[in-house]
């Protein structure tokens, strides 16, 4: 049994789509990132950087595993599956996992600060992290177009990007003209496990398209932002 210590972020879905996909009996717990719960001591004893998501094994004599990316090879390589066990395809599967590790996540999250959570508009850094963000876009859109996944057949590394890029319109980039990446992100969206994964737990915005409520949920995720990050 593993334990998946979460929230409704595009970090946290990552795992709970794996963990859905590789079918692996979990317990989901969710913690209130506006209440500070990943900052108390006991979860700081699972991850030390105060961050979501983590895991503890305790098929593995309760062995702890923080870092989305980590956590997801560490399932890939517990149950041989969504990462091919060749060191070529390994390789493959690794250099997308790590483009939206240093790339995609990174740009989308600060794309995110500036474009819905700060409190006066700064353009030249709406500018900067969107145009990254859209540039980043087309790098998955050119891969896509002769490829039916990012590294051979479906694994962690298309988990791990689609996590972050199916919420684009919250980062204010579209992906019109990006055919092949469309094409790849409705795929995807169309698995049970993955339509499963992003509801465990569920977001505040999941569904909605209201702009009272996501003004809101930018106001708590500002007011987040300013307590608790720097802890």
């Amino acid at each position: 049994m593993i334990d998946l210590y979460t929230a409704a972020t595009p970090n946290g879905h990552k795992i709970s789509i794996a963990l859905e996909e590789l079918a692996l009996p979990y317990t989901l717990h969710a913690l209130e990132l506006s209440k500070n719960e990943q900052k108390e001591d006991w979860f700081l004893s699972i991850n030390p950087n105060g961050r979501i998501p983590a895991i503890v094994d305790r098929a593995e004599g309760d062995f702890a595993v923080f870092e989305s990316g980590a956590i997801l090879i560490y399932l890939a390589e517990k149950t041989g599956q969504l990462m091919p066990s060749d060191f070529k395809g390994r390789s493959l599967v690794l250099q997308w996992l790590m483009f939206q590790m240093g790339g995609i996540g990174p740009m989308m999250g600060q794309a995110n600060v500036f474009f819905r959570y700060f409190p006066e508009q700064i353009q030249p850094a709406i500018d900067r992290y969107q145009g990254e963000c859209r540039r980043l876009f087309r790098v998955l859109d050119h891969r896509l177009q002769e490829h039916e996944y990012l590294a051979g057949d479906y694994s962690i590394a298309d988990i791990a990007n689609w996590a972050w890029v199916r919420t684009h319109k919250w980062s204010g980039v579209s992906v019109d003209e990006l055919p092949h990446l469309q094409r790849w992100i409705e795929a995807i969206r169309a698995r049970p496990a993955v339509q499963r994964g992003i509801l465990l737990p569920p977001s505040a915005r999941e569904g909605r398209d209201d702009e009272e409520k996501d003004k809101q949920f930018a106001a708590e995720a500002r007011k987040m932002l300013e307590t608790g990050q720097s802890r």
